[in-house]
This record gives C-alpha cells, sequence and structure tokens, in this order.
C-alpha cells in the first residue's frame, strides 16, 4: 500500500465514525463533544494566575487610544495585549462593546494594531491583516488584541534572534504535544485570560464580547467562542474549511493540528459549537492557504448545525474577491448588528 493511500484509508476510517456517530445536534451530544474537545486540546487550569495589569504604554492615535499592557494568564505567564479604546469612551455611563482580535501568522499583535515589527508607527502597507484591529477601535469597539504565544515578543530567544517573521510555532507545539497538550489549546486558554481582562475594564460592558481572527488566529477565535458562552459572537476569517481539505491536504503550522481529533470531529462540527450565538465567515475567492470550495462545504454543514440550533440567520458568511486576508466591512457591520453598537456611532455622528 502506497502511503498516500494510507492516509486517505485513515481518513476515511475518521469520516467513518464520525458518520456512525452522526452530527452533534442534540443538546447531549453537544456536551459529549465540548468535552472531549477540551480534552484534547489539553488540561489546562481554568483559574489562571492573577491578572496583575501592567500598563506599559499609552499613545493617542487618531480616533483611539492606543495601550500596551501586560497580563498574567496561565502557570506563571505574562502575556503583551495591546488595548484601542475610542475617543470619547471614558465615561462608566456610556459603556461600549469590545472585540477580542486575533492576530494570524507574522509578527504579532503589533501588526493588527498598526504597528512595525519593532513598536514605530506603520510606514509601509498594512499587509493581509489590514490593522483590523485600529478598524474596529474606529468602529466604536473597545479593541483588545494578545500577542499568542509563539509569535511577535513571546517567541524563544533562537527565533527572535532570525527576526521578526520566525516563529516560534514548531518547538511550542512538540513540546506541548509530549506533555499532552496542544499550542491550540494554550492559545485559547491564553484568550480566556483576555477576556477576564476585558471585562474588568471600566469602558467595557462585560456582556458584549465579541471575538474576530485570521488564518491561525480564526483558528483560535472559534474555537474559543465555541468552548467560552461569554464569547457573543465571532468572526471568523480566512480559517473556516473542512480539516480533510484544508490542513490535511498541505504541510500547514504545527499549531494547527490536534492530535486525535479527525474521528471526533470536522471543522463544522466544532463551530457548530458556538450556536446558537452568531457566527460570521470570511473566505477570499483567492485563499491558497484555506481555499474556497471547502470554505463554501463548511458553510453549508453549519448552516444545518444552526438550523437545527433554530437560529439558521446566526451563521453568516462574506465570500468575497480576495486572498487569504481581511476584507472587514461586511463584517463590522455583522458586529456592530450583533454587539448593539449603533447608539454609540449615532451619538458620536450627532445624530
Amino acid at each position: 500500500m502506497k502511503l498516500e493511500h494510507y492516509l486517505d484509508t485513515l481518513k476515511h476510517q475518521a469520516a467513518e465514525k464520525r458518520e456512525a456517530r452522526g452530527l452533534p445536534i442534540t443538546d447531549e451530544a453537544r456536551g459529549k463533544l465540548i468535552e472531549t474537545f477540551g480534552r484534547l486540546l489539553g488540561a489546562f487550569p481554568e483559574t489562571g494566575d492573577d491578572p496583575q495589569p501592567q500598563l506599559l504604554e499609552r499613545v493617542a492615535c487618531d480616533g483611539y487610544t492606543r495601550e500596551l499592557v501586560e497580563i498574567g494568564t496561565v502557570e506563571g505567564l505574562r502575556m503583551r495585549v495591546y488595548v484601542l479604546v475610542p475617543t470619547g469612551a471614558d465615561s462608566e455611563a456610556a459603556k461600549l462593546p469590545a472585540v477580542i482580535a486575533l492576530h494570524g501568522h507574522g509578527y504579532g499583535a503589533r501588526e493588527i494594531v498598526g504597528l512595525e515589527p519593532d513598536g514605530s508607527e506603520r510606514a509601509g502597507a498594512a499587509g493581509l491583516h489590514k490593522d483590523f484591529a485600529v478598524s474596529l477601535a474606529r468602529q466604536g469597539f473597545v479593541a483588545i488584541a494578545p500577542e499568542l504565544a509563539g509569535f511577535g515578543d513571546r517567541r524563544l530567544n533562537e527565533d527572535i534572534a532570525q527576526g521578526p517573521g520566525q516563529s516560534s510555532c514548531f518547538r511550542l507545539a512538540v513540546h506541548l504535544f509530549m506533555t499532552g497538550r496542544t499550542l491550540a489549546g494554550l492559545r485559547v486558554r491564553e484568550t480566556k485570560s483576555a477576556i477576564d481582562y476585558a471585562q474588568s475594564r471600566a469602558e467595557v460592558d462585560p456582556s458584549r464580547i465579541g471575538i474576530m481572527g485570521i488564518s491561525g488566529g480564526g483558528l483560535v477565535a472559534g474555537f474559543a467562542a465555541a468552548l467560552d458562552p461569554r464569547i457573543c459572537c465571532a468572526v471568523v476569517s480566512g480559517y473556516a474549511s473542512l480539516f480533510e481539505e484544508s490542513i490535511l491536504d498541505r504541510n500547514h503550522c504545527l499549531d494547527n493540528y490536534i492530535p486525535g481529533l479527525l474521528p471526533e470531529a470536522e471543522m463544522p462540527d466544532l463551530l457548530g459549537l458556538i450556536a446558537p450565538r452568531g457566527l460570521f465567515l470570511e473566505s477570499g475567492d483567492t485563499d491558497r492557504v484555506f481555499p474556497r470550495e471547502p470554505a463554501l462545504k463548511a458553510y453549508e454543514q453549519l448552516k444545518r448545525l444552526y438550523g437545527e440550533a433554530g437560529a439558521t440567520e446566526a451563521v453568516q458568511a462574506d465570500f468575497f474577491e480576495g486572498g487569504h486576508e481581511i476584507h472587514g466591512e461586511p463584517a463590522y457591520a455583522w458586529l456592530r448588528k450583533q454587539l448593539r453598537l449603533t447608539a454609540y456611532l449615532d451619538n458620536e455622528r450627532g445624530a
């Protein structure tokens, strides 16, 4: 048997196990999948360290204030977080919704807040991330952009020495695998700490928190929303697909892989756990990382899962002309409705 055939056989066997169990449409099946998914991501303490937020920097920008804050997450780890607060959002009486903004592969959180790798203000093009945390702040959201483990300042010394584009994903992932954990699990767990911090901010309405991520950040956004009901809605950009036709169809970063997951769930099964809360997908027609056709298949299955949950209209998608990148405007408009931002925007415009 050729190796290619062997791999196809393994995928077929995993699909048969899923099909025999059926889609997770009952409360019992959804509960079991949530439990299994959490176990496969790895056991991380539910209660993290005291966040002990430390303000490192505050800069006035056009339409918002940018803060750099460091918070404690789990097991002694500290995470830097950019917080973009819309101008005029200082009053306790005017609490705003927040969106956790998660970058993908690149040079870290600076890439979505308008900064160069060295922390200086951006001089060139914004790239695939399109400074979407800045766009969220200018929409009126408090944008909270954590630096995911393995990127930016949160890399191993050997990778920092190779330049800003070199991630630490591989070594982090294999060390976590060998101890029964995953890098996806660590990032989801730290995102929960970012939500804890968001809810503590004076400007933020703790009952109106959304999440948005691109590529690897889309993975974290979707999986965190599936497991944390505090997240009201999620935008998953450049990621929603089928495992069999994306991360198993080409060489991907090791942070995408969760041992033992495929016999339990395909990607739409996991994203469907967000229902009946809102889910919005972005997919470019020339995206070669997470291609269009499996993205369409995933969306069709998600519509079925949301229909079974009685929330057909809560899942929507923007299939746009473009590549592996943030599109933006339709997703921002959807977030405004989901998180009830209209009143703030009307006040800012003098309505």
